[in-house]
């Protein structure tokens, strides 16, 4: 089973710059996409929709809050809209489709970096996510929970020119809250259980850096719960792509849908 996490920066223009095209070459089974900035409604023109693919999407009041969504190859048993914190259900931030046996989420956390007076908002939704966490690991069904989480977890994770730089998205209780989901709770960061390696990274924030030829954050995820840690075959960043601002993260596991 391949998954592809992407946050796609604005969904048709992604589509516009090649998304697609990309998608066509990877044989996904279920691609989670953040951040697509559309309304449901847009999502009945089937130029939203690629070949071979059923389409769940949630939406957000205001387009630019983001959005979440889920294609898939195979009809899911159910789909869950948000996980019962109003403001993430409102601003869209939350899907979740049940295969037999696995279920994959799309998840999109708030971002405070460009805005500082969102900080607030980030931090009520990482208490709330958190909770729905300790939830999730306790039940017999396993979980891929895929997104762009807005934080860095390591060192490792930053070019070394962030390390000292009091943002968002690199702030000691941020990546405390990182540590809980994954040392705590035992959750599996799927990338880095294949790839320990530096310079690994998904985003290039150009309010800091400039461009993606300077150094970045890897903020996108695919985090799993601890029964099917053993079922990761291969995980990569695709840092060539150029739809949209982050890469795209793929991770094959040896696990049906």
């Amino acid at each position: 089973m391949r998954v592809v996490s992407i946050s796609v920066n604005g969904l048709e223009k992604a589509i516009a710059d090649g998304f697609f095209k990309w998608l066509a070459k990877q044989d996904a089974d279920v691609v989670c996409v953040q951040d697509h900035r559309a309304k449901a409604a847009d999502f009945d023109d089937p130029r939203f929709i690629p070949e071979g693919y059923e389409a769940y999407f949630i939406d957000a009041e205001n387009p630019a809050d983001g959005g979440v969504g889920v294609y898939t190859r195979q009809f899911p048993k159910a789909i869950m809209y948000g996980f019962a914190y109003e403001p993430a259900d409102r601003e869209g931030r939350y899907i979740q489709a049940d295969f037999d046996d696995v279920s994959v989420a799309s998840v999109l956390v708030p971002s405070a970096l460009e805005a500082p007076e969102r900080q607030a908002d980030k931090d009520a939704f990482m208490e709330a996510f958190m909770q729905h966490l300790q939830k999730t690991v306790r039940k017999r069904r396993q979980y891929i929970i895929c997104g762009n989480f807005q934080t860095v977890h390591l060192v490792t994770d930053a070019s070394p020119r962030y390390h000292k730089l009091e943002v968002s998205g690199f702030l000691p209780h941020e990546r405390d809250w990182m540590d809980e989901i994954f040392e705590t709770l035992g959750y599996t960061d799927a990338f880095r259980y294949i790839n320990k390696e530096g310079n690994q990274y998904t985003w290039w924030p150009s309010v800091l850096s400039g461009s993606r030829r300077h150094a970045g954050w890897r903020t996108d995820y695919q985090i799993l719960t601890p029964g099917i840690r053993k079922t990761i075959e291969n995980a990569y960043i695709d840092p060539d792509t150029r739809f949209c601002d982050h890469a795209p993260v793929v991770v094959d596991y040896d696990i049906g849908n």
